[in-house]
Formats: structure tokens, sequence, C-alpha cells
């Protein structure tokens, strides 16, 4: 049944009206044109599909768009500011992270979920929070020196 769905999308306020029951990640994708989530397995298990919900990292290809409502999402394209990548973003290109970079968006918002959280991780906790997040390249120990590397740019600040 289609309902009217309102959220804040990369600090704008957004409305939909769509089915509450789809799956967050087509919302995205097919109505609102961000196509940095990407659809992996569609079980909730790569990571390819993460986005923020509420500062959580959540896996938007089984996530119904209705539970979103009155949230804030933020997606990969809506990290950078004012032009400016964020440290996370940066790190991940000066290491090597990105490879093919179908994966990309989802661990760099994996890892900015985590940041918010924890702003200096061991390499221990980065590699446990990472760990669902699937990387056909196996770039996972670039991965790892990236998101270290962010938070040390960051020096504990705001993610």
């Amino acid at each position: 049944m289609e309902q009217k769905i309102q959220f804040t999308l990369n600090d704008r306020p957004v409305t939909v009206t769509t089915d509450g029951e789809r799956a967050l990640l087509w919302v995205l994708r097919t109505d609102l044109g961000l196509t940095g989530a990407k659809y992996g397995c569609g079980q909730s298990q790569c990571g390819t599909c993460t986005v923020i919900v509420n500062n959580e990292a959540i896996r938007s290809c089984n996530y119904p768009v209705k539970n979103v409502a009155g949230k804030r999402v933020l997606t990969i394209e809506g990290l950078a500011l004012n032009g400016r990548l964020h440290p996370l973003q940066k790190a991940f290109m000066e290491h090597g992270a990105v490879q093919c970079g179908f994966c990309t968006p989802g661990m760099i918002l994996n890892s900015y979920s985590l940041l918010l959280k924890n702003p200096t991780p061991s390499r221990e906790q980065v590699v446990k929070s990472m760990e669902y997040n699937l990387c056909r390249c196996g770039s996972y120990s670039r991965v790892e020196r990236a998101v270290l590397a962010a938070a040390a740019e960051m020096k504990g600040g705001e993610a």
C-alpha cells in the first residue's frame, strides 16, 4: 500500500510516496537517483548496500523504507561537505582501498558508523567492525589502514 514517507536525506528533507515495505535501497537508487549504495547479495550479508540511519550503519537492501520515516539517512553521496571529501573518503583513496569500487561506499559508511561510536578504534576493533563487509578484490588490509589513518587525521573528533 502506498504511503507518504518523510525523512531527511543527506541533510535535506525528502518525501516519497511508495509502498512502505519497499526496500530503502531501491527507493534511493530508483526514485531518488542515488546510486552509491549497491545491490550485492540481497540478503543483508555483504554490506554493499550500507547506508547510515540515525548514525547507525544499516543494510538497505532489506530495510523497509517506512522504517526511515522521521529519521536521518546518510548515503555516500552526502558524506563529503562543501565539495571536500570526508577524511575516510580521502584515506580510502590514499591507501588504495578502493580497488574496483563496488564495495567502497558500504565500507566507508560502515567505518563512518564505527568512528561515530569509537573515534580511536584499535586495529582489532576495525577488523571486527568490517567483518561483514565483503570485498571481492580482497583489499581488507588496505581498508583497515585507511580507517585507522582517517581516525588519526580526525584526531578523535566527530566523524
